[in-house]
């Protein structure tokens, strides 16, 4: 049975989409978008933390499912988006590519 470490692993560096060649100058425009993106998706995540913090704390200490689904999924995310910005991959995150 896989763990939810290797079904995050799967879908972080599993089988990728085919990416199109893209000159230098078009790449920098991505990594411009996507470095905003990345400092929004960093306040979201401040956000949900404090969130699921406070549900933790009503809830004596049980954290609520839906909101670490989407911190899973925020973190491929992230972790997708950093991999295109280092250009260990050359496929693009969500909303170029398909969100997990």
């Amino acid at each position: 049975m896989m763990t939810d470490d290797d079904k995050a692993m799967g879908r972080m560096t599993g089988e990728q989409p085919e990416a199109e060649s893209e000159g230098l100058l078009l790449r920098l425009v991505y990594m411009i978008l996507i470095a905003v993106m990345l400092s929004l998706a960093s306040t979201i995540l401040t956000v949900a933390t404090v969130i699921q913090y406070v549900v933790m704390l009503l809830k004596r200490g049980e954290p609520n499912a839906e909101i670490a689904e989407f911190g899973t999924s925020l973190g491929i995310w992230i972790a997708k988006a950093a991999r295109y910005q280092t250009a260990a991959s050359d496929v693009k995150p969500w909303p170029w590519t398909e969100l997990d």
